[in-house]
């Protein structure tokens, strides 16, 4: 990488990364005067406050990433336009392209490092600081009273009435359906289960069978210390029944999905929160274009403020337009897929036939 290269691409970096410190700076400081509140309940100290927003941090710098690199990126290259430094760079030959690529793939670099933290890291720092929290509170995470639910595994209709910790059921009852008949076949019922990830392990278990072929149904009953019954799905499926879709791993919200289809039922909640965040980096990438447009319309009159009231706008764009496309998906009925990647694929389109023309003239 040459010298003028190089130094493009770290004061880039430089500036996205002081917006991501900013940026958390600022969430930190009022979620950690929300926290307060609870300071003093039972063992919840302002240290364990502390280390429950801290632990909090990669979760959020992963939700807000998009906005956070493309001010950064807008900032970086207004602080090279209003010191002249653009218009040096330019005059010793780097094109409008060569430093409008340069860009993105800063961008995208700090957006794959952010991602990766945010998916693999994240997750289990978020889970074990509410885990710490509910701790300190004496809020004993196995005995919080979570609702049950209703789930479709192929043939079989699993019902539980209180999930407690998404390994132990109370009270559950199997409907076990004949799939040529399309008929109810047996129930099974019992007041306590254990899944371990492949199997439902029920104790004290009645089983009402149905025999079905007679002129009236034949209902008999049996009795069972212990019954086995096999599923498909895992813990991360019944712990995501309990969470909002944006808050699960993106492998989670696949395995979901799949779940969900092979069962023939609706998934286009979970739809849209995947294609959303595919879309991501081809967001970013539009609106990072786009924002080089107003860098390089003046590198004179525009001072850093409108560029920072640029960056910001767009930034909102962002979530805006994402956020529009995924109620369009829901309420509307539209593919999930064309209302996230349309919009961001035709702003890049215009971006990049506008920075073209703007690098010819």
């Amino acid at each position: 990488m040459k010298i003028k290269d190089r130094y493009i691409a770290n004061t880039l970096l430089t500036y996205s990364i002081v917006v991501l410190l900013v940026w958390l700076s600022i969430y930190s400081f009022f979620n950690f005067l929300a926290e307060l509140n609870s300071v003093g309940i039972v063992n919840y100290t302002i240290l364990e406050a502390f280390k429950y927003i801290v632990l909090q941090l990669p979760e959020v710098a992963y939700d807000q990433i998009s906005p956070i690199i493309l001010l950064g990126c807008v900032l970086g290259m207004g602080h090279l336009a209003t010191t002249g430094q653009l218009i040096i760079l330019r005059a010793a030959g780097i094109s409008i392209l060569k430093i409008t690529w340069l860009t993105l793939k800063n961008a995208i670099t700090f957006f794959i490092f952010i991602t990766m933290i945010g998916e693999l890291v994240a997750p289990t720092l978020t889970k074990y600081a509410e885990n710490e929290r509910s701790g300190a509170l004496g809020q004993n995470s196995l005995s919080i009273n979570r609702d049950g639910f209703w789930i479709r595994d192929g043939d079989n209709f699993i019902n539980v009435e209180n999930n407690v910790n998404g390994t132990l059921f109370n009270g559950i009852t199997v409907i076990e359906v004949n799939n040529e008949s399309n008929r109810i076949e047996r129930v099974v019922e019992s007041k306590s289960a254990i899944f371990d990830g492949q199997n439902i392990n029920m104790d004290s278990t009645n089983i009402f069978s149905i025999n079905s072929t007679k002129l009236f149904d034949d209902i008999t009953l049996k009795d069972r210390n212990s019954y086995k019954k096999r599923v498909t799905f895992d813990r991360d499926l019944i712990d995501s029944l309990e969470k909002n879709p944006k808050d699960l791993t993106t492998l989670t919200i696949v395995k979901q999905i799949q779940f969900l289809t092979d069962n023939k039922l609706r998934a286009e909640v979970f739809e849209v929160e995947l294609y959303k965040r595919l879309v991501k980096p081809i967001t970013l990438v539009a609106m990072t274009l786009l924002a080089m447009l107003f860098i390089f319309g003046s590198t004179r009159d525009v001072t850093l403020g409108r560029k920072i009231f640029f960056g910001v706008a767009i930034g909102l764009s962002f979530e805006l337009i994402s956020r529009i496309g995924g109620a369009l998906a829901l309420s509307l009925d539209f593919s999930p897929l064309l209302s996230t990647f349309v919009p961001a694929i035709a702003i890049m389109i215009i971006a990049i036939i506008a920075l073209v023309n703007k690098s010819i003239h």
